[in-house]
């Protein structure tokens, strides 16, 4: 039996002349058809950049039912095949994709084409670790009641995964998930974020264009009941990878029943400036890790720490260097800092930086909103208690707050309900083992921002930034998959 069509994404006039992307959802490649669309429009102008077609619970039921009832079974060779393919096809379109990134989501275009480099990275080592094989053997005559026998293990793939993605990073959070399931023949059901649809939608398709088998993979988006929650709770579902906020993936965590649940919930993650620092690097990191992406990164800068003794020396540096990050047109080459989600997120920033203001704290860099338009934000004398520091604040917000000495840092780093990542900026190595052993998070960069990684590293948080288990290509294709023990005579 012949896999259905796929249709090319259409693109239509709007009314202003500008491109309109016209896509629908997909039930293992077959495109829905439904006159019930979703408008995905820019956060910085609000032009109509492209609409998705709806699912509803029977094309959530068809997904799962097609997904089981499998198709061609791929070898390792030819699911390496595949990633290879997509990420030649995503090489020669990275453009193409950056371009839908920065229109639907607001970002930097600098930012989007950066993602398209992330998502080929993932796409290159889930298809080198789908070559790999894992598997141990085990002697049985090794203790004085063993017997000559060997046990080996296998992986074998999931039934069935649903793979819920945020709006931040809407190619390489979604890639993510899909490439390491692929890589070890888990069937995907996606749903994306309806704030940033588009691009995950362009990416299944270039996924069945690679020659992905479509029973392997649908995208769908539509009424919360029907589709997430309904998939969520299935219980032919064998996994639940979840990125997203806190409230959301514990509800997944109450609901989801007896199947594996990922969670990754994002972070408060500071950057720890010591009285030894180099300066330079501890404001440029500082930079980059408060205001690339917009500040909309789990791993971004959320709090700097500065040591009291350098403050005042941090603090000049680093506002002429925040200055340097320019705000504006997403679309613009020379914009290194384009809008937040939304005008709803800008102006709950907005509200957070006044509320520290009235504790006390001062705005020195102001990012005077416009909009979903908010420029970096530099406030110091911050208080430890100030919703911005204590709750996650997804926006390019710099606040700095002080510490007396290494205890003083350590404590105050742990002091919120987030683990997921931190920086540190020290020369001195016994300041470096103290953080790495004493800080609750899942991961400390010594003189690097928190985010830092590759994407085939171990990644996830603790705490209320996660369950503990990591992400990354190799450790996803272990969540996606179980692992059967056989023995025999030897």
């Amino acid at each position: 039996m012949s896999e259905p069509l796929i249709p090319i994404s259409k693109k239509v006039s709007s009314q202003n002349s500008t491109s309109v992307i016209k896509l629908p959802c997909y039930v293992a490649g077959k495109a829905i058809e439904s006159e019930k669309v979703l408008e995905v429009r820019s956060p910085y102008d609000n032009r109509l950049v492209g609409t998705v077609t709806l699912a509803n619970a029977a094309h959530a039921e068809e997904a799962i039912e097609t997904a089981l009832k499998g198709g061609q079974k791929l070898s390792r060779y030819e699911r390496y095949v595949i990633l290879e393919k997509t990420r030649q096809l995503l090489t020669e379109r990275k453009e193409e994709f950056a371009q839908v990134i920065s229109a639907e989501s607001g970002l930097a275009i600098r930012e989007a084409r950066y993602e398209t480099g992330r998502a080929h990275d993932v796409l290159m080592f889930a298809a080198i670790e789908a070559l790999k094989d894992d598997g141990q053997i085990f002697s049985c005559d090794i203790s004085p009641s063993g017997k000559a026998r060997k046990i080996f293990t296998l992986r074998e793939p999931l039934s069935l995964a649903v793979c819920i993605t945020p709006f931040n990073h809407p190619l390489n959070q979604v890639i993510h998930k899909i490439a390491p399931a692929i890589a070890v023949g888990t069937p995907v059901i996606l749903k994306p974020s309806e704030k940033t649809p588009l691009t995950a939608v362009k990416l299944v398709e270039l996924l069945y264009e690679a020659g992905l088998p479509h029973y392997m993979l649908s995208v769908l988006l539509g009424p919360t009941r029907e589709i997430a929650e309904s998939l969520v709770k299935d219980s032919r579902v064998e996994i639940v990878s979840f990125t997203g906020s806190v409230a959301v993936g514990k509800h997944i965590a109450a609901t989801a029943g007896y199947k594996k649940v990922i969670l990754e919930l994002g972070g408060n993650d500071p950057l720890i400036v010591m009285e030894d620092a180099d300066l330079d690097k501890a404001v440029f990191l500082a930079a980059e890790g408060a205001f690339r992406n917009s500040g909309q990164r789990c791993t971004a800068v959320k709090r700097i720490l500065v040591h009291e003794k350098i403050k005042d020396a941090f603090v000049e540096k680093f506002v002429a260097k925040a200055k340097e990050y320019t705000s504006g047109d997403p679309a613009d080459d020379n914009t290194k800092v384009g809008t937040v989600i939304d005008e709803a997120a800008a102006i709950y920033l907005e509200t957070v930086v006044k509320k520290s203001v009235e504790q006390g704290a001062k705005v020195l860099l102001d990012g005077k909103r416009k909009g979903a338009l908010l420029g970096p934000t530099v406030i110091v004398d911050v208080p430890r208690n100030a919703e911005m520091v204590v709750q996650e604040s997804f926006g390019p917000l710099a606040p700095i707050l002080t510490f007396k000495d290494i205890d003083d840092a350590i404590a105050l780093s742990n002091s919120t309900a987030y683990g997921l990542s931190s920086g540190i900026v020290t020369n001195n190595m016994e300041y470096a083992l103290r953080f790495v052993k004493e800080l609750k998070v899942g991961t400390v960069n010594i003189n690097e921002v928190p985010g830092y990684r590759i994407e085939s590293s171990p990644f996830g948080g603790i705490k209320d930034s996660g369950l503990g288990v990591k992400e990354g290509v190799i450790e996803a294709m272990k969540c996606f998959t179980y692992v059967k023990t056989f023995s025999m005579p030897w």
